[in-house]
């Protein structure tokens, strides 16, 4: 690791960590940090193995660019990404935005899990720059990288299951051991995600290896999709075949990481083939997802939180309201779901036998496009959200629940309320390119007070627990709506929530043996 003897001016803010003195950057009032280890690169006879502590450094490291993203796939418009992440394997870095980097101050700690599918992101993206949600939220914000796709998550024999899981395991475990530096306060730890990071939130209050690592969570757009061991290695099995190799670390320690990277984007386009055998997985094209595997992740989330393993842990939770609108414009499909499409997705996601019965009763009125959305939303992202808050009060836990319905004016006003559109809000970056798609060219005031709003609320619950709504409860449902007029009132899909309420989201199980 290269270090350097201190010679910048004393502007430039520097911490002692428990590896070594870091040297960061002042911008606009807050000491900003860059590219962090907070464990070894996972490559050599660290790859697929669990993340090892990180070695110490002698002088001054500086902590002023983002670490390389991991390996991942091309998806998404963003092979980019995967062109960059090569070099050293430097990729489990964390990075730190404080207003106070005084030893004791005390400020409550945000820690970022950005999503992806669990197949693509990486922190240093512009949309997850912690400026203004640290500066005028007077909290010590943290993001890190942890591995995605295969190298994170592919069930490899020989290797641990949910690697990626346990890369955000060892990121909470580096700001419990170091957060004070940097004025946090570790036992104010509010770990929050969106998407494949609600997913990851979600994870980590059950696995037993997180607990007593965080006191509160932010679970957004909570991804519902967890593997049983036997789905996740017959996928294995099928990247691995990709390369003309077995599904072990053996065979695969050997490949460069944009070609395995490759293999499961090879995999993925044809996913459709194995639909009668992977199921849902396959009819989404969701080959990588977290493994309920009985160890890293004992249970599902809904099931941990049941049995009361987040009853001490502050939770808030919600969804947006139209999730899948933006998915459907990516897979060009919006506005031109047909009849067989519509009937297709509600026999393939609708909860029970009956479900697609159900669904047809309930929304009597719906389009093919309003049940190609309705169902798949409440599958992938509402209902799993939602059903969070549920297992959590039933336990004895508490839940705030909030639902974003602020429909989006970017493309003319026809994604609405879409996935993804809570991101540039509670991070308040409301300019470049993912905002002005879904937020447009030039942020309208009304757009900057209700992301105002989102942020006091997710600040308010790091520092005090409580959002600014009363919680969740079976008899009347609270919901913070966030719109351009934020109310709240009893959570307005109760169409979808008595279709889903005996659903308890399993793990995808490989369907044909």
């Amino acid at each position: 690791m290269a270090t350097s003897k201190s010679s910048e001016p004393q502007s430039s803010p520097e911490v002692r960590t428990a590896a070594g003195v870091l040297r960061g950057s002042r911008e606009a009032g807050l000491a900003v940090f860059r590219g962090m280890p907070f464990a070894e690169p996972p490559v050599g006879a660290n790859r697929f193995a669990a993340p090892q502590p990180v070695r110490g450094w002698d002088g001054v490291r500086e902590a002023l660019s983002f670490g390389p993203p991991p390996p991942q796939a091309g998806a998404f418009g963003m092979d980019a990404l995967s062109q960059d992440a090569e070099g050293d394997g430097d990729w489990l870095t964390v990075n730190v935005w404080s207003p106070d980097p005084t030893p004791g101050a005390g400020l409550p700690v945000m820690v970022w899990i950005q999503g992806g599918a669990y197949v693509i992101g990486t922190s240093g993206l512009p949309e997850y720059d912690g400026s203004r949600l640290s500066g005028e939220g007077g909290v010590v914000l943290v993001t890190f990288n942890y591995r995605v796709g295969l190298e994170g998550f592919a069930q490899i024999e020989g290797a641990p299951a949910n690697r990626g899981l346990l890369d955000q395991v060892a990121a909470l475990r580096w700001v419990r051991d170091n957060i004070r530096a940097f004025g946090g306060d570790p036992d104010q730890v509010t770990v929050f995600g969106q998407s494949a990071g609600g997913g990851s939130v979600a994870a980590l209050l059950a696995m037993p290896r997180a607990a007593g690592l965080f006191r509160r969570a932010i679970a957004q757009s909570v991804q519902s999709t967890f593997f049983t061991p036997a789905l996740a290695a017959d996928i294995a099995a099928a990247y691995a075949s990709e390369l003309g190799l077995r599904p072990t670390v053996a065979d695969l320690s050997g490949v460069a990481p944009p070609r395995l990277a490759a293999a499961g984007d090879a995999v993925t386009a044809k996913a459709a083939q194995w639909a009668e055998r992977w199921g849902r997985a396959a009819q989404r094209s969701i080959l990588i997802s977290p493994v309920v595997d009985g160890d890293v992740l004992p249970v599902t989330p809904w099931q941990a939180l049941a049995d009361g393993a987040g009853r001490d842990i502050e939770l808030l939770v919600g969804h947006t309201r139209e999730e899948q609108r933006l998915l459907t414009a990516l897979d060009g499909l919006l506005g031109q779901v047909t009849e067989e499409q519509a009937t297709a997705a509600l026999r393939s996601f609708a909860p029970g036998p009956d479900g697609a019965d159900r669904y047809r009763a309930a929304f009597p009125l719906a389009s093919p496009d309003d049940l190609y959305e309705l169902v798949n939303s409440d599958w992938l992202f509402r209902m799993s959200s939602l059903r969070l808050a549920e297992a959590q009060t039933a336990a004895g836990g508490r839940a705030h629940v909030y639902e974003l319905t602020w429909p989006a004016p970017g493309m003319g006003g026809i994604l609405g309320a879409c996935h993804g559109l809570d991101v540039s809000l509670v991070f308040g970056n409301l300019t470049g390119t993912q905002a002005a798609m879904l937020i447009g060219e030039t942020p309208s005031p009304e757009a900057e007070t209700l992301s105002a709003h989102i942020r006091t609320a997710w600040t308010e619950f790091a520092a005090h627990g409580t959002p600014g709504w009363a919680p969740y409860t079976p008899g009347q449902r609270l919901t913070q709506l966030f719109d351009t007029t934020p109310t709240v009132t009893t959570y307005p899909e109760e169409d979808s929530r008595v279709l889903w309420q005996d659903h308890v989201f399993p793990p995808l199980p490989l369907t044909d043996r």
